[in-house]
């Protein structure tokens, strides 16, 4: 199995790169974020790699960090989720967003990528949202926090709901997307109380 490949660059094709490595060039698939990311040809580039092995062809996927490797295989795990509609969705989202999206259940923006309608993006939000996430991408938390789930208010706010809500018996990235919705509607300077309160009124729905 191949882990990661370090090598130069000798090609980018519409949907893959050919990375030369000692002479030997490896043909990876990658989305077309990943493709708009890499240097130019003849400069050197380095990929965490998954390497799927079928009974009639071996192919290998890039991905810039082994974060977005691992959300590649996560999103596997989904029915209906292959290996090209996975590496749409991270085209279409990155990394961040789509942790982001999972965390606060946010089915749109993930119907936003290609080949994904409401009903798998449903399934997605629902499957994923209490699996852990990848090393090295955002938690639920930590994508709130950052801005990426719309809410405003302040962090130890958001700290205290999470944790309020969790020792209420909730999952933390249920509790997480309860309070990131609610704090995209209340807005600026919101308290704890009443993140409470309407992340358990979303929670009770």
């Amino acid at each position: 199995m191949i882990g990661k490949l370090k090598g130069v660059i000798d090609e980018i094709g519409e949907d893959f790169v050919i990375l030369d490595v000692n002479g030997v060039g490896y043909v990876v698939h990658c989305s077309q974020r990943t493709l708009q990311g890499l240097p130019r040809a003849g400069e050197p580039a380095t990929l965490a790699i998954e390497t799927q092995l079928r009974e009639d062809s071996l192919k290998l996927y890039g991905f810039p960090s082994e974060a977005e490797r691992d959300w590649f295989r996560l999103l596997q795990s989904v029915q209906g989720v292959g290996a090209r509609l996975a590496i749409a969705i991270e085209g279409a989202l990155g990394a961040r967003d789509l942790a982001s999206a999972i965390a606060a259940q946010d089915k749109a923006a993930l119907a936003r990528a290609p080949g994904v309608g409401p009903k798998l993006a449903a399934r997605i939000v629902a499957e994923l949202k209490d699996k852990a996430l990848p090393a090295g991408a955002p938690g639920p938390v930590a994508a709130l926090l950052g801005g990426h789930a719309g809410g405003k208010a302040p962090a130890p706010a958001i700290e205290d709901a999470i944790t309020v809500l969790v020792n209420l018996g909730y999952g933390r990235a249920q509790a997480a997307a309860a309070v990131a919705a609610s704090a995209a509607v209340l807005g600026d300077g919101v308290g704890s109380a009443e993140l409470i309160r309407r992340g358990l009124q979303r929670l009770a729905q």
